[in-house]
């Protein structure tokens, strides 16, 4: 018995297995199967109380008819389109800057991250004390200049700028960091050719950098994306999908339907509808950046 199980214990396939086990394991219990429980009951008029009963496709039906949930896309696109291009070029900026050989830079690179490892509640209240419209430092501030500043976070035509200003200043010190690996590994020779031939600053960037730093840009971009169409704390936070839902967002309404309104399966049809909207933003992305990205 011992002679046939000896040469198994020699056997780095084994070995490589049991040591995947346990990751396996969690990704079945709590990624793979909710997922799938998920698509089932997004068939289904569950909420969590009464019997489960398949109703079809009507929750996918709703979906269109449903005039919160066109209003929560639109500002979830709005979102997107602001916070995504805004957030890129803010960092690209940033990046370049804290790779130049400057007197303290590790501290400078350090402060700008640290927004990324500190904690959301901590963020939203600093940045709710900022936006308050009778003693917040914003406000105190524009009055300086004899401007009176709005109820940020209470005025529909304000308050998903100040989430999207927010959440661009917690994600920018992650896309900084990628953006100052991109650069650090472009090599000086390229800029060293383009002095011997005058070219200036913004040649070199226009030419040089940004070309290089396609394939960064491409990930920050992908990831950027996904992210702003699953931003859920910062919404939560500060504003609870309010004024009249002008900062209501996707996910948001998802948790609104499955843990206030106890629609488990119009919430699970939701979001699926947002996982394929995801899958095809990034497959479009991925079959569009072979004629732009550069390696």
């Amino acid at each position: 018995m011992m002679k046939s199980i000896k040469p198994l214990l020699y056997k780095d396939g084994l070995w490589a297995f049991l040591m995947l086990l346990p990751n396996l394991i969690g990704f079945l219990m709590f990624l793979l199967l909710p997922v799938l429980a998920t698509f089932v009951i997004s068939f289904s008029s569950w909420n969590l109380t009464d019997s489960f009963d398949f109703n079809g496709i009507d929750n996918y039906k709703e979906l269109f008819k449903d005039p919160v949930f066109i209003q929560v896309m639109g500002n979830t696109l709005y979102f997107t389109a602001a916070s995504v291009p805004i957030g890129i070029a803010v960092s690209l900026l940033l990046a370049v800057f804290l790779n130049q050989k400057l007197r303290f830079i590790r501290f400078y690179r350090a402060a700008f991250f640290i927004p990324v490892i500190s904690s959301m509640v901590a963020v939203s209240v600093i940045w709710q004390w900022i936006y308050n419209p009778e003693y917040g430092l914003l406000n105190y501030a524009l009055s300086w200049f004899g401007i009176d500043g709005p109820a940020w976070l209470t005025d529909p035509n304000w308050a998903m700028p100040t989430v999207i200003i927010t959440s661009i200043w917690k994600s920018l010190g992650f896309n900084m960091l990628i953006f100052l690996a991109g650069l650090q590994s472009i090599s000086d020779s390229y800029y060293e050719a383009a002095d011997i031939e005058g070219a200036n600053w913004y040649a070199k960037f226009r030419h040089i950098t940004l070309p290089l730093l396609s394939p960064t840009t491409f990930f920050v971009t992908v990831m950027s994306i996904i992210n702003s169409f699953q931003v859920f704390d910062t919404v939560y936070l500060m504003t609870q999908g309010g004024p009249a839902r002008s900062t209501s967002v996707l996910v948001y309404y998802i948790f609104q339907n499955a843990f206030q309104y106890f629609r488990m399966g119009y919430a699970s049809a939701m979001a699926y509808v947002l996982f394929f909207i995801v899958l095809i933003i990034t497959f479009i992305q991925f079959w569009r950046q072979k004629k732009w990205s550069i390696y």
